[in-house]
């Protein structure tokens, strides 16, 4: 993939490619702990081997041409005018972003050529988005000779998704693209950005992703309403919890005790999700320290059965597949990741189970959806970075 990036960026951008730079990021998994990063809870995601490169080659007039080798739109911005959301612009919008909030902190930006190569599946809840709007981060910043620290990195981008996108998404995704490690996964408490590389060790078994195949878009799905419900809900638990600043911070005990107070039955079922899957969070990361990855298995599938239930974002889809590969042989944890509203679950699946899982669950999804399943036997790599030095 590298090579192929830095060949078609020649062909795009003929001229002097002595000083064409290369930077990758990747896209990630949620182990498990969903909807919980932007209520200040707990985390569990992992950087993936897929992801975004990007090859770059520094300007002088302010320029920035951006294309892309998975969509078919070129897009030019000049810094010299106003950059705003233009939803013509597709997949620009994300390193369109990047730059107006580079802007916001006095860089300088002197224009790039750049081609992006990805090998995320688009829309399947594997964060692509995070992964263009870090490698962009870093790439840009890295031209200009104005390194920011990875924590910045990750929140630049997190309000570039809020402000300028329209999607009040929290920092997990940003965060795991950006300090994820090799066969590790990132347990982050998402109110104090304080975390620990959690060696994944699930010896004998693979994890697997099964991508439903129905194309999801946060901007366009329930996300924001759902963050929205969890504000309400928040606001009223302050009224009878003193210094509660966010549903991370509720215990299943402390819960016990408001729940009365959330009259409206879907305000109750969201923060009642939250407050269970951060509870969950915690546990499951406890069993895979103490190497019970069957009970971590058991927590990822109550974590899909609380998003199905209780946050009511999986769909029938990510359903029909947890359903059916919950009870295949040598699957010992499944659950939706991501957002929900179509995308992928996670499983862990026995190493001599793999390929009849597949096959199973291809069979079985497409006679209940009309949906044939894409699968991928995921590895844990790296966080952003730039990759090794273009040889002339």
């Amino acid at each position: 993939m590298e090579n192929q990036c830095l060949k078609q960026f020649k062909e795009y951008f003929p001229g002097n490619n002595d000083n064409v730079r290369l930077f990758f990021a990747p896209g990630r998994i949620n182990l498990i702990g969903e909807h919980t990063d932007y209520n200040g809870g707990y985390v569990f995601p992992a950087a993936l081997t897929i992801g975004t490169y990007m090859a770059i080659r520094q300007r002088n007039d302010g320029i920035y041409r951006l294309k892309s080798e998975n969509f078919p739109l070129e897009v030019s911005v000049d810094i010299k005018q106003p950059i705003v959301y233009d939803k013509d612009d597709d997949w620009a919008n994300y390193p369109k972003g990047v730059l107006q909030q580079l802007q916001k902190l006095d860089i300088p930006l002197s224009g790039a050529d750049v081609l992006y190569v990805g090998d995320i599946p688009n829309g399947a809840g594997l964060s692509s988005s995070a992964s263009i709007g870090m490698v962009s981060a870093l790439g840009f910043s890295v031209l200009e000779k104005q390194e920011l620290p990875m924590l910045e990195l990750a929140k630049l981008c997190q309000q570039m998704e809020n402000q300028f996108i329209g999607v009040n998404s929290g920092i997990m995704d940003q965060f795991a693209v950006g300090f994820g490690k090799k066969d590790h996964a990132v347990f982050l408490d998402c109110q104090s950005h304080e975390f620990e590389l959690i060696p994944l060790e699930i010896e004998g078994h693979k994890l697997v992703i099964t991508n439903t195949n129905k194309r999801r878009g946060l901007a366009d799905s329930k996300y924001n309403e759902r963050r929205t419900e969890c504000e309400q809900g928040l606001d009223i638990i302050q009224k009878f919890a003193e210094g509660v600043t966010s549903l991370g911070e509720l215990t299943p005990l402390q819960y016990k005790k408001v729940e009365a107070h959330l009259a409206d039955e879907t305000i109750r079922k969201r923060v009642r999700h939250v407050v269970t899957e951060d509870d969950r969070v915690q546990k499951a990361v406890a069993a895979l320290e103490n190497k019970d990855l069957y009970a971590f298995g058991l927590y990822m599938k109550e974590s899909h059965l609380s998003l199905r239930d209780d946050y009511e974002v999986t769909g029938l889809e990510l359903d029909a597949l947890f359903t059916i590969q919950e009870q295949l042989p040598g699957c010992i944890g499944t659950r939706m990741t991501g957002a929900g509203f179509g995308g992928c679950t996670i499983s862990i699946v026995a190493d001599g189970q793999v390929e009849v899982f597949k096959q199973n669950v291809a069979v079985r999804y497409k006679e209940q959806t009309g949906l044939t399943p894409d699968f991928y036997v995921c590895e844990i790599g790296d966080g952003v970075k730039e990759l090794e030095e273009v040889k002339k």
